[in-house]
């Protein structure tokens, strides 16, 4: 295997910051990263009155376990970004398979999205959705600048989670996991 960077000749990748100056094509690329199954979660915060924000993600990580950090990025033209860039904390909602309807809700545009949803405030007032099979209550540490989204590192203050079954993204689609004993009750 070979781990040398693969660029056009005399291309400095990290001076590729505007597309019109990257051979590579952006829907292609999105379709290429597609491929690789995510969790999907809905990162929340509140602002400064204590007005709830929330959008769906499937960008977020572990970055370490000592201490515990996480990471997730967002647009860097997002109507939310200024609330999260100013909260203290946001919470990370893992969803379950059964929350597909949550996680579109979340995806989408809208004055309240919270109208109707059952939560609860968590540190720093970031709302924690009920339901959710794993809950991150993270203290934000840092931003850090990549290309068009602003990357969150958060530190794990707290958290919860459960046996539900996950919710998980595949190229542009909701869907479950199927493990092997899964497939051999279904075929025996």
């Amino acid at each position: 295997m070979n781990d040398t960077p693969k660029h056009p000749a005399g291309l400095d990748p990290t001076k590729e910051l505007a597309s019109d100056s990257s051979p590579i094509d952006p829907r292609d690329f999105r379709n290429a990263l597609g491929t690789y199954a995510t969790g999907v979660t809905i990162i929340t915060a509140a602002d400064d009155n204590g007005k709830p924000y929330g959008l769906t993600c499937n960008s977020f990580a572990s970055v370490s376990l000592n201490p515990p950090l996480v990471l997730w990025s967002l647009l860097l033209y997002s109507s939310s970004l200024s609330v999260f860039q100013n909260a203290s904390h946001f919470a990370v909602n893992v969803l379950g398979a059964s929350q597909q309807a949550l996680a579109s809700k979340f995806a989408r545009s809208s004055d309240d999205k919270f109208a109707g949803v059952d939560w609860t405030a968590g540190l720093g007032r970031a709302p924690l959705l009920a339901d959710s099979v794993a809950s991150f209550q993270c203290r934000s540490v840092n931003r850090y600048y990549g290309g068009d989204h602003v990357i969150f590192l958060g530190a794990v203050e707290a958290y919860a989670y459960n046996r539900g079954e996950p919710l998980l993204f595949l190229r542009g689609d909701f869907g479950r996991f199927s493990s092997g004993d899964d497939r051999k009750t279904n075929e025996g």
